[in-house]
């Protein structure tokens, strides 16, 4: 087979497995785990059947992937909220309310969706835990470069990491019915207790030292 008949072939192939992905995603934010089955995922990425069975025999096979579709996408979108940031006095509220918006998101629910599936399917489990350790320590990594925090000083690395169980414990409330005024009122005023704990709102408001004058 010639490289021009088969690298259309492959892009093909990449792009209905990323179809199938999408569908896979949101089915289990719509039906749930045991909502998304293989037929549905197929009949919603119009993908034949023989086809999405060529490459996902069986639905955990596709679950797993999608596992991994998901991390990126939760990576992707991080990534893109962390763009429209400000900066000053305002910094470490924005910061926890993308948070906030973030584990309060589809995809946040999708992946709620795969945790409580694989507490009791040993192979899911598998796939799963490895990534969302993964996330976990980005976001964290993340969190901490965002607010400037300082983890060598008593106290801080658990000031974050309370953040974020604070976020992900309020997108788990959210996934039973909008709880984003609420949500919003309880990060802006936990927003004010992590600058005060960790000295930043202080720190934003001091004046930048003068630069020197190059000639």
């Amino acid at each position: 087979m010639s490289t021009a008949t088969r690298v259309p072939q492959e892009e093909r192939t990449r792009a209905m497995r990323h179809r199938l992905m999408e569908a896979t995603v949101e089915l289990l934010v719509e039906r749930g785990f045991s909502g998304t089955t293989t037929t549905l995922v197929s009949e919603r990425a119009g993908v034949s059947r023989g086809a999405q069975l060529h490459h996902f025999p069986t639905k955990n096979d596709l679950v797993v992937a999608a596992v991994a579709h998901l991390t990126e996408i939760r990576g992707s979108d991080l990534e893109a909220a962390v763009q429209r940031l400000p900066e000053g006095t305002d910094r470490t509220e924005a910061v926890v309310q993308m948070l906030g918006d973030h584990f309060a998101s589809p995809v946040f629910t999708a992946a709620l969706e795969l945790w409580v599936a694989a507490r009791t399917d040993p192979a899911l489990q598998e796939a799963v835990a490895p990534l969302e350790q993964k996330v976990g320590r980005e976001t964290h990594r993340l969190t901490v470069e965002l607010l400037g925090a300082d983890e060598s000083q008593p106290g801080v690395r658990e000031l974050i990491q309370a953040t974020l169980d604070l976020v992900r414990g309020l997108g788990l409330a959210n996934t039973l019915g909008d709880d984003a005024r609420r949500r919003r009122r309880i990060l802006s005023e936990w927003a004010r207790t992590l600058d005060a704990a960790l000295g930043l709102g202080a720190r934003r408001l001091a004046p930048r030292p003068a630069e020197k004058e190059t000639r």
